[in-house]
């Protein structure tokens, strides 16, 4: 499946809120898969964009989310899904965080398109 976008980002655990680095990887079919490393061998999750994705949501919206060490707020990024969870993300920069946020959105909202039989 061909890549829209990938890179390395902060992500919070759900239970213990603590941040962790992954190396996420925005597919065309809009599967937002992130992995230990580069390498991209050892799946940690895997996100359907297109049927899961409510809201992407960036800096100040990500209300009562504490960014990393070091990172700023405007570096933020929470998916929201549909039934009501989210998975909070940390980009390396405000822009980079945007630059998701319009590369989440816009695999949402891309039809897939088959190829013919």
């Amino acid at each position: 499946m061909a890549l829209v976008k990938s890179g390395w980002l902060w992500r919070q655990s759900s239970i213990l809120r603590r941040w962790k680095r992954n190396w996420f990887v925005l597919y065309l079919d809009g599967s937002l898969v992130y992995y230990q490393d580069e390498t991209q061998r050892d799946m940690d999750g895997r996100i359907h964009v297109k049927y899961s994705c409510r809201d992407v949501r960036t800096g100040r919206e990500c209300r009562d989310v504490q960014p990393p060490e070091g990172k700023s707020r405007e570096c933020l990024l929470a998916v929201v899904l549909r039934d009501g969870s989210r998975t909070t993300l940390c980009a390396e920069s405000e822009d980079d965080a945007v630059a998701w946020k319009v590369a989440v959105l816009e695999a949402k909202s891309t039809p897939v398109r088959l190829p013919p039989p």
